[in-house]
């Protein structure tokens, strides 16, 4: 070994100690300078320590990307939390940052606001950290210097000398034409490149003008063959210049783009001139001729003919290039296409309106009674506007209004749409449908300003531009789903909408302009009036509809559903055959409903399971009989609703009123032996509750005329459940019930298991009317109750009622609980 041999490896085997100073995203190469910012308490220790050392060096390394992701999160849940932490997450062992790192040399040291410092360093040399041995105050670390990558020490390793040389020169070329290709490259930067003879100095400066990210710059720091380096700055900077050229090469294109419109538009001008020279119209002037033409023919009032004169001004003084263009033709067309005065005469003849519905519903006869009151009352108001004298003072144009806003409430399926269709074909207007249903924003009825891009008038006015006329049926859906937040309160427009006071001059925010709304016969629909505003329900007229009986779905089933769904799926008249008794089953196992939607879709079905056959050539009609239908349709889909075989104390049938129409509500009790106060179970709403605390309270005054002993109230709790835990309950009619299942309990007597209930009580023991008595009524036939108990002044309800159930069950109508016990429960059962 030679003693210059022995020198050299002495210098780089040496470990020696120096401070560190940890960076996030940041490498320094050997032989370049940057500023770097340092803020942590320890950072700035070390640059204040190390600048007041005689060399002012330390070492730089760059954190790892999972140590930074480590701090981030420490920060952010310090945030989070508030705390006040001593000092701010740092690093805390050699594992967190790179060891290849790079001795360097402070040359300036200034202080910036918020306790920042900022230092001028340049890199000397590599080198490789072996170990962390101080963390407090500073950081400070063990390492040794690597050998610098120098032609020299390539040649001692075997590189061609050649290709060294080759690889620097045509990085130094490439840069000669990467400033050519950019005209903002500074010329003494390419001088300096141009002039550096180290080649490993060359890559590195290259690297730090490529901006390379910390993964490619570490990497290049940690290479220990010269020519490797070289090839790969190369790579990236032929690279780099490739991109630049590509973004000229677009940018040279968008230039010529932009200066054949700018000549487009110099022709165009010029041809203008050249054609009014000659006497000819331009395709702009042709329009606003046509447009003017449209508006001659129009007969639009007053003030709208006003409006599209003046946008008719605009529109010619705007140019073909313009976007406002668009924008003013669009509004325009919807001024001369509104249905300003256009309008159809009614079809009064009441007889007509009696048919259609009867054609066009079964059933439903209260409700038919009472659309053809409100059309004969409309029909007399239209006659005596038109008789009256018009007033002088008045400068709106002569009609009548409509008046009363009709609305239909009752379950899912029962008709509501189809009956604002069957007004409309009686009266021979145009019928529009407007979905409320889930509208949180306002402008969706009233329309949108112009000034915003994609702007279009609201619901309302586009139901009138498809309909042509000015006095539709419009049928405002789903009135009780209506929503608000930030965008506004929609039921707010329908107040001014629905109110006769004031929709005669509606102005849409498109329009901008009045349009009477008082001649359109707005009808809405919804299934829960509870969920409708108060101001919105008080200008509506309400008819409500209760569900179908069995019998009148299997009518409705015969006469409107099968014919309609065999027309569906294509098939001939006869095609599909259903016994009495196979539409009954569908109704009992396959559907759980007031209305009739469901069971259309089953009888759908077995439409296009008949239609399958009949495409691979079966043609011959199919009657469909009771024990083919679970073969068609699957397994049933519902459980028969029974009456529970055995009486047993404490068991009670009540009767509720759902959306979907009746339901049988079981109410069971139970006494909880040294058990206290009062455990309710079933997901009972707050009302429900209430009516089990009133009972149990109103059956303790009341122990020593019932016969029952004090002591069980004193020495027992009390369990009320209501079967179906998942479906939420509430509502004061199973008050009545819930009386009779603690007395059945406590007085060991059983209930009539033929015997159903519903009804309000109060502390008095009187029983109060009830809602929904139809619908409970039609749930207990369903099942094969025999008695129903009621309230006194619900007996007018039963009106309601279809006759053939009227006959098939017993009613008992009472006043007093006391009524209620001594009907409903069994006469000597006492156990």
């Amino acid at each position: 070994m030679t003693y210059a041999t022995s020198l050299f490896l002495n210098r780089h085997n040496k470990v020696e100690t120096s401070l560190l100073l940890p960076l996030r995203d940041v490498v320094l190469l050997p032989g370049t300078t940057l500023p770097v910012v340092a803020g942590k308490p320890r950072s700035v220790a070390v640059a204040e320590s190390a600048t007041s050392t005689e060399n002012k060096q330390l070492i730089i390394a760059t954190v790892r990307p999972e140590a930074l992701q480590r701090i981030s999160q420490l920060e952010t849940r310090n945030k989070a939390s508030d705390r006040a932490e001593s000092r701010p997450p740092e690093i805390d062992s050699l594992s967190e940052i790179y060891p290849i790192a790079t001795l360097a040399v402070i040359h300036k040291m200034m202080p910036l606001p918020m306790g920042l410092i900022q230092l001028i360093v340049e890199g000397l040399e590599r080198v490789e950290i072996v170990k962390l041995v101080q963390t407090e105050p500073t950081y400070a670390v063990k390492f040794r210097k690597l050998p610098a990558l120098s032609v020299q020490d390539a040649w001692a390793k075997g590189a061609d000398e050649q290709t060294i040389e080759a690889l620097t020169q045509a990085i130094k070329s490439l840069w000669t034409e990467g400033a050519a290709v950019n005209p903002h490259f500074p010329e003494e930067l390419l001088a300096i490149l141009l002039n550096t003879e180290e080649p490993a100095q060359l890559a590195y400066q290259t690297s730090v003008l490529l901006r390379q990210d910390v993964t490619t710059s570490q990497a290049l720091l940690e290479e220990n063959n010269l020519e490797q380096l070289l090839r790969q700055i190369l790579a990236d900077l032929q690279h780099e210049i490739e991109v630049q050229k590509l973004r000229g090469e677009i940018l040279g294109e968008t230039k010529k783009e932009i200066d054949q419109q700018q000549k487009e538009f110099f022709l165009r001008e010029q041809l203008k001139k050249i054609q009014e020279e000659l006497g000819e119209t331009d395709p702009e002037r042709q329009e606003v001729a046509e447009l003017r033409s449209r508006l001659a023919a129009a007969n639009l009032p007053e003030l709208v003919e006003k409006q599209v004169k003046r946008e008719l001004d605009r529109l010619e003084r705007v140019t073909s290039a313009s976007a406002e263009g668009g924008v003013i033709r669009t509004y325009l067309d919807w001024l001369l296409e509104m249905p300003w005065h256009q309008q159809v005469e009614d079809n009064l003849d009441l007889e007509r309106a009696k048919n259609v519905l009867n054609e066009d519903h079964y059933g439903l006869d209260k409700i038919k009674e009472r659309i053809v009151e409100h059309l004969a009352t409309f029909k007399l108001k239209k006659q005596a506007q038109l008789a009256s004298p018009p007033e002088s003072s008045s400068k709106t144009p002569r009609s009548y209004t409509v008046g009363t806003v009709i609305c239909f409430a009752g379950p899912p399926g029962v008709g509501k749409t189809s009956l604002g269709q069957s007004i409309a074909r009686t009266l021979g207007r145009p019928f529009e449908r407007i979905s409320l249903g889930g509208l949180r924003d306002e402008a969706e009825l009233r329309g949108h300003r112009r000034t915003y891009i994609g702007a279009m008038p609201g619901r309302i006015v586009q139901a009138l531009h498809r309909a042509e006329v000015k006095n539709p049926v419009i049928m405002l859906d789903e009135l009780d789903k209506v929503g608000m937040d930030y965008r506004g309160d929609p039921a707010s427009v329908l107040l001014e909408v629905l109110d006769p006071q004031q929709n005669h001059s509606f102005r849409d925010l498109y329009l901008d302009l009045d349009f009477d709304l008082s001649q359109v016969l707005f009808i809405g629909t919804a299934n829960d009036l509870s969920h409708v505003p108060p101001p919105l329900l008080d200008r509506l007229e309400i008819i409500e509809l209760s569900g179908y009986s069995p019998q009148e779905k299997a009518k409705i089933a015969q006469k409107y559903l099968l014919p309609r769904q065999i027309a569906k799926a294509g098939l001939p008249d006869n095609a599909v055959q259903l016994v009495e008794s196979t539409i009954e089953l569908i109704i009992e196992y396959y559907t759980h409903e007031a209305g009739v939607r469901k069971l259309e879709q089953q009888l759908g079905t077995l439409c296009r399971k008949v239609a399958v056959r009949y495409a691979y050539g079966e043609t011959e009609p199919r009657q469909i009989l009771p024990d083919q239908v679970e073969e068609i349709l699957g397994a049933r889909q519902f459980l028969k609703e029974e009456i529970r075989p055995e009486s047993k104390p404490g068991v009670a049938t009540g009767l509720a009123w759902t959306l979907q129409g009746g339901e049988i509500l079981f109410i069971e009790a139970v006494l909880l032996p040294q058990g206290e106060d009062l455990t309710l179970t079933g997901q009972l709403g707050e009302v429900m509750q209430e009516s089990a605390e009133i009972a149990r309270s109103y059956l303790w005054s009341q122990a020593e005329s019932l016969g029952i002993d004090l002591s069980v109230f004193k020495n027992n709790g009390l369990h009320v459940h209501v079967p179906a835990g998942a479906i939420p309950k509430d509502g004061p009619s199973a008050g009545v019930t819930m009386v009779t299942a603690i007395a059945s309990l406590l007085m060991h007597q059983s209930v009539r298991n033929d015997t159903a209930m519903t009804g309000e009580v109060n502390l008095s023991g009187e029983v109060l009317p009830i809602g929904g008595v139809r619908e409970k009524v039609l749930a207990a036939h369903r099942i094969g109750i025999k008695r129903v108990l009621l309230p006194r002044l619900n007996q007018k309800d039963l009106v309601d009622v279809p006759e053939d159930v009227r006959q098939q069950l017993e009613f008992i109508f009472c006043d007093r609980i006391d009524q209620v016990l001594a009907n409903a429960l069994e006469v000597g059962s006492r156990e």
